[in-house]
């Protein structure tokens, strides 16, 4: 709790937080949006620029994978100068860059944009994360971090469907710009509550050895590498599904770029509408039981797309994997909040680090197994999926609620 705080009453600091998870929520949600809004473009932009739908996906991975690897710097340091410039600066560099982005004329340099904005935003969403982390109990964690997950998936989501059926009418160059107008909108929202981001202050400067020693403990112990082993798998599996559903519908149903978006609706509003009572039901039951679940209706989602089904199954089966995913990475993330008090920031970078490497890295692993076939690419992802939630029933069964705790 920042310094202001403890001279408010409780009542007027609730609602402050409230409004901070709100405003969080609406960066989450930007970053999200114009993270997926690329990758049903895939078959127009392969048009655009001449090249295969193969080539031009790798502008998926060159945005997420960066962004992994930089949220270990920025978890750092949130740790060393507190989280309020290292928000505000990120979020910054988010609009910047994205604005940027509209000014490629050639996939080399739109690889070379999403791979920089990637770099520069990938504090927003960890210091979010964290921030709820410093302002909410655990017992009571699930709602926030269901909000931010659920902004994630609705701004996946949204970014992939409207993104999609605004480029037919406006060009994929303004789709950025306008992204980079509503972020900076957002930033706006975010200065009257900046003092609940925590203390600017410099705290004393830890070696690279002590960085590196602090990565270590938090995976050393089997609880932190369990979760941070299922955060990067189940980032893996629905990327690579994901990515590549755009592709999918084209190539199986003949969609156009509009009814693609249609049929990715689906996707993400789980999260947006369920997200908060996720994490509520995980605060009341636990979360031994949702993770296991989750990951297999994301798995049995898969294959249900396997078949030659109509489009309409398709589409409520993208649904449902989108519900696995709502089930199991805001969990996974409340368990992360737990795991190492004095290093939040580092914990909940590692976390986003996992998630979006995970992400860079299924995209890219489903594009190579798409050589084999959709089909074939499918069958790998689910069973793989299928054989981790068998796995996960019995390495998370001791998670408790704080009341079974006690």
């Amino acid at each position: 709790m920042d310094t202001a705080a403890t001279f408010e009453s409780a009542p007027q600091f609730e609602k402050r937080r409230e409004h901070l998870l709100k405003v969080l929520s609406a960066a989450t949600f930007f970053v999200f949006f114009q993270a997926y809004m690329v990758a049903p473009l895939i078959p127009r932009l392969s048009a655009v620029f001449g090249i295969s739908a193969h080539q031009i996906g790798l502008i998926v991975p060159a945005y997420l994978i960066p962004y992994g690897i930089s949220t270990l710097v920025y978890g750092v340091l949130s740790d060393r100068l507190g989280r309020r410039p290292i928000m505000f600066a990120s979020l910054a560099a988010f609009i910047i860059l994205t604005a940027l982005t509209a000014t490629a004329n050639s996939a080399g340099q739109l690889m070379l944009w999403r791979s920089l904005t990637g770099v520069g935003a990938s504090g927003v969403v960890p210091l979010a994360l964290a921030s709820m982390a410093a302002l909410f109990p655990y017992e009571q964690r699930g709602r926030p971090l269901g909000w931010l997950f659920g902004a994630m998936a609705g701004g996946a989501a949204f970014g992939a469907t409207v993104g999609v059926m605004l480029e037919s009418f406006i060009g994929w160059r303004l789709l950025f710009v306008g992204v980079a107008i509503a972020a900076t909108v957002v930033l706006l929202f975010l200065l009257p509550h900046r003092s609940l981001l925590g203390d600017s202050a410099p705290r004393p400067h830890a070696s690279l050895g002590e960085v590196f020693a602090g990565y270590g403990s938090l995976l050393g112990a089997g609880r932190g590498f369990r979760t941070y082993g299922y955060v990067f798998w189940n980032a893996v599996f629905h990327s690579g599904v994901y990515t590549w559903l755009g592709v999918y519908f084209s190539r199986h149903y003949g969609l156009s770029d509009f009814r693609i978006g249609l049929a990715l609706l689906g996707y993400g509003i789980p999260g947006f509408l369920l997200g908060p009572l996720v994490g509520r039901a995980a605060d009341r039951w636990g979360r031994r039981w949702l993770i296991p679940a989750g990951i297999a209706i994301a798995a049995l989602a898969a294959t249900v797309l396997i078949g030659n089904v109509p489009v309409v199954i398709a589409t409520l089966a993208i649904a449902v994997l989108s519900l696995g995913y709502d089930m199991t990475q805001p969990l996974l993330a409340g368990i992360v909040t737990s795991l190492d008090r004095k290093r939040a920031g580092q914990a909940m970078g590692l976390n986003v680090f996992m998630l979006f490497t995970g992400f860079g890295v299924g995209s890219y692993l489903f594009g190579e197994a798409l050589r084999l076939g959709f089909g074939t690419a499918l069958i790998i992802f689910a069973v793989a999926q299928l054989l981790a939630a068998v796995i996960a029933a019995r390495l998370f069964r001791s998670e408790k609620t704080v009341s079974q705790k006690r």
